[in-house]
């Protein structure tokens, strides 16, 4: 008889389910890590082994007469990887690490955040954002045992758990690594979690599917040692063209699909066009360069651009440590120059009139039901409050993507989720079991582009509480002022800028501000309107200074009641109606409107 053919229980079904996901956990998490060479030194006494290029940048610093930044002392002393059996030690005593382990562990994605929290935050790697159902929902249960009962979804498509005692580090770390991800590298001065289009391969007006060449890149990060330590942290990202924008232009590398014509001496069809330095919490996006990079050579040009990094980057200050920064110092041909060297040819350079415009974004796809390439199937765009979803829920997104969907989970730089895959004949199906969860595919416009970094609730750096301040906002506004066309407001704590305020179309930055005495303050924030990305790139102007928190659900509503009063049509965005004033008169016409 066929066993095969018999019909199961449900019970033999969920341990055939079992069955296969442990052996897809098996082969994927044989594939995890990196080499842990130690630095050695050859006949000459120069470095050798993988750690070599750094530990030659620093020999440098000193020999100048300069001083090392702390950290690079920390790396210097023991490589963080090299310590991980005192990592061991300290959870087996439920130890807090000391400062300069505080920094080592992030190598492994753990950040002691005390004071906001005498715990750790950990933070994952998920190539491209895409994740499986068993994935979510084994992370769920293990964040139930180790963490908060919780995830957070960041502006990088990736997760966070936080709540972290530090008893609980290690088996945290490993338990994620059962499930076939990692943490291994998403902190400090290495290359963080790399980031592609969400609806990657299911886009209907996609140039190119971004998940190969975000995989590739991420396995490449995790097998070479010499690519951990940068100066200062790195970010990459992949866009391929699709309707929900990637934010490519804040990353110090963007890779953005882009169609070359023909007649310009140049291979047509897809390339990458290559940007660099972007870091909007300094006010800078990625620097167009003219260069085109054939795809299939993302990863060396990437590669390339980081050795160079290695090698030119600031030691010494690390608020001057980021790429920007280098090209800033030496101009970008240089740089450039040095990034041929270390590739070994010349780079592909084309005029702009090569290259056709980029499919228009839709800036609601991340939220709701939108028809895939494939005929008859959906995604369907789940609002999470804040980029918060609690344990239970997430089981039950990975239920329905598992019996709904194609059975994965693709996280947005939005800090939302989107379950792809599901028939037409299953989308009002699908739609109620996420309400069941207590979730929503439909919000207000100004719910849909809220965005706020963890907060001093969570962070050390913060200076308010962005995410209670964020939800306050989002309370207040909804039924008091309709916003018809696309909004984005990101709330950020501190100057790191984690939730991007500067290229929003109302951003806001915590600040401590004076009230009463001169040694009295409150938590608030300066706001800031007319921020943009993509084609519409453009850093904020401040509109408020000094605004304290209690007062800002009232002021972002005045704001978007002078927009409807007075923007030039009835579809004019916010980002146009608030670029056609200066700051002065946008405050002029929101004090001129009545808080309802």
């Amino acid at each position: 008889m066929d066993t095969l053919a018999v019909d199961f229980t449900d019970e033999q079904k969920r341990y055939l389910e079992g069955f296969t996901t442990g052996l897809q956990i098996s082969r994927v998490g044989r594939g995890l890590g990196g080499g842990v060479a130690k630095i050695g030194a050859g006949s000459s006494g120069e470095p050798t082994g993988p750690d070599a290029a750094h530990i030659k940048a620093q020999d440098q610093v000193l020999a100048s007469g300069k001083k090392l930044a702390d950290q690079e002392k920390f790396k210097r002393e023991e490589h963080p990887f090299d310590a991980y059996e005192r990592l061991k030690a300290q959870a087996r005593t439920n130890a807090p690490p000391p400062p300069a382990d505080n920094f080592r562990w992030r190598y492994h994605g753990l950040f002691y955040v005390a004071p906001a929290q005498d715990s750790y935050m950990c933070r994952l790697r998920i190539p491209n954002g895409i994740l499986k159902h068993w994935q979510f929902a084994g992370l769920a249960d293990l964040a139930e045992r180790r963490c908060g009962p919780y995830c957070h979804v960041t502006t990088r498509a990736n997760l966070q758990l936080r709540e972290v005692l530090p008893k609980d580090a290690v088996p945290l770390i490993e338990g994620i690594q059962d499930l076939g991800l990692g943490s291994r590298g998403s902190g400090a001065d290495n290359i963080r979690n790399v980031t592609g289009t969400a609806t990657a391969g299911i886009d209907p007006q996609e140039l190119i599917d971004t998940r190969e060449y975000a995989r590739e890149w991420h396995f490449h990060i995790l097998n070479d040692r010499s690519l951990y330590g940068l100066p200062r942290k790195f970010n990459v990202a992949f866009d391929g063209a699709g309707k929900i924008a990637v934010l490519e232009d804040t990353n110090d590398i963007a890779f953005a699909a882009v169609e070359v014509k023909d007649g310009f001496g140049i291979e047509p069809g897809v390339w990458f066009r290559l940007g660099i330095g972007g870091i909007t919490g300094h006010k800078d996006f990625a620097k167009e360069t003219g260069i085109i990079v054939k795809p299939s050579e993302a990863t060396k040009v990437a590669d390339a651009i980081v050795r160079a990094f290695i090698d030119t980057g600031d030691r010494t200050n690390r608020l001057k440590a980021r790429l920007k920064y280098v090209i800033d110092k030496i101009g970008m041909d240089k740089f450039l120059v040095l990034v041929e060297q270390k590739l070994g040819h010349a780079l592909m350079r084309v005029p702009p009139e090569a290259l056709v415009p980029r499919p228009a974004f839709d800036r609601m796809a991340h939220i709701g039901v939108h028809q895939q390439k494939q005929d008859g199937l959906n995604w369907i765009g789940v609002a999470l409050p804040l980029g918060k979803v609690t344990c239970e829920q997430m089981r039950g997104l990975a239920k329905i993507a598992a019996d709904l969907g194609d059975g994965h989970i693709r996280l947005t730089v939005w800090q939302n989720l989107l379950i792809s895959g599901v028939s037409d004949t299953n989308v009002k199906l699908a739609i109620k079991a996420i309400e069941a969860t207590g979730l929503s595919i439909e919000v207000s416009n100004v719910r849909a582009g809220l965005i706020a970094c963890t907060g001093n609730a969570g962070c050390k750096f913060a200076a308010s509480n962005t995410k209670a301040h964020a939800a306050d906002i989002g309370d207040w506004c909804d039924g008091r002022v309709e916003v018809d066309t696309p909004l984005n407001i990101h709330l950020t704590g501190c100057h790191h800028s984690c939730a991007q305020h500067y290229i929003s179309d109302i951003g806001l930055i915590a600040a401590k501000v004076p009230v009463g005495d001169a040694d009295d303050t409150v938590e608030g924030y300066h706001l800031f309107a007319g921020g943009g990305f993509g084609p519409d790139a453009d850093i904020g102007q401040e509109v408020y200074h000094d605004l304290k928190a209690s007062d800002a659900p009232r002021t972002v509503e005045k704001l978007l009641k002078a927009y409807l009063a007075h923007r030039a049509s009835p579809t004019e965005p916010f980002l146009a109606f608030a670029r056609r004033h200066d700051g002065a008169t946008l405050r002029k016409l929101a004090e001129a409107e009545i808080c309802s």
